[in-house]
């Protein structure tokens, strides 16, 4: 079942999860453009970055050059293209984290296409980590294992047409014109959504933000 809420509710509840004196992990899932990082960073900036730190999936991405090599190049983005046992064995380290080890977590620079080694400290005395991204529900690979380190799955579900629209927009913010932002955000980008909303049951809560009014 889908719950409407709102932004307020779900950064009460992130606090709450960044007060139970242990280290928790927020995962927050969706199809592409359903608007996991712009809530996971919302989860930040109202908590602070002395309570929480967001670590996204997409860190994982494998590099332009081997998916190339695999001919994966047209469908980056898909469960394939990504380092799913590097992002499991991080969360596991992510949640026995201990002081005073700093553990350096990769980044996605959406300009360059590539991700960053090294580019997100996670502090052992930072609370709440939020981690978001396509696959979290995953039943394939070390998906799971990556699941199993999680504190509380979200499933963001925005309406669809919101999603699509958002998708293209992205694309085209990041270069691509916009019929080519079109073909993958309903060709390669919807393939994957698909995939991806049959896991939505999974999750502890699958919701969708109410707009202000």
């Amino acid at each position: 079942m889908t719950h409407t809420t709102s932004l307020e509710a779900l950064i009460v509840r992130a606090t709450e999860l960044a007060s139970t004196g242990r280290r928790e992990i927020l995962g927050i899932a969706g199809a592409p453009g359903a608007g996991k990082s712009t809530l996971a960073a919302q989860l930040v900036a109202a908590l602070g970055t002395d309570r929480a730190v967001l670590v996204p999936m997409d860190g994982f991405h494998l590099a332009n050059v081997l998916l190339v090599e695999r001919g994966l190049r047209q469908v980056k983005g898909s469960i394939e293209t990504f380092d799913d046992a590097g992002y499991a064995n991080l969360l596991e380290r992510i949640r026995n984290q201990r002081s005073p080890e700093t553990i350096y977590a990769p980044h996605f620079d959406r300009n360059l296409e590539e991700p960053i080694a090294g580019a997100i400290p996670v502090y052992a005395n930072t609370p709440l980590v939020i981690t978001e991204g396509n696959y979290l529900l995953a039943g394939e690979g070390r998906w799971p294992e990556a699941r199993t380190a999680l504190t509380e799955t979200w499933y963001l579900k925005p309406p669809e047409d919101t999603r699509r629209r958002r998708l293209i927009e992205r694309h085209m913010a990041h270069g691509k014109n916009e019929h080519v932002a079109r073909q993958w955000a309903l060709g390669s980008d919807e393939r994957n959504a698909e995939m991806i909303q049959a896991t939505a049951g999974i999750a502890d809560r699958t919701i969708t933000i109410a707009c202000p009014s």
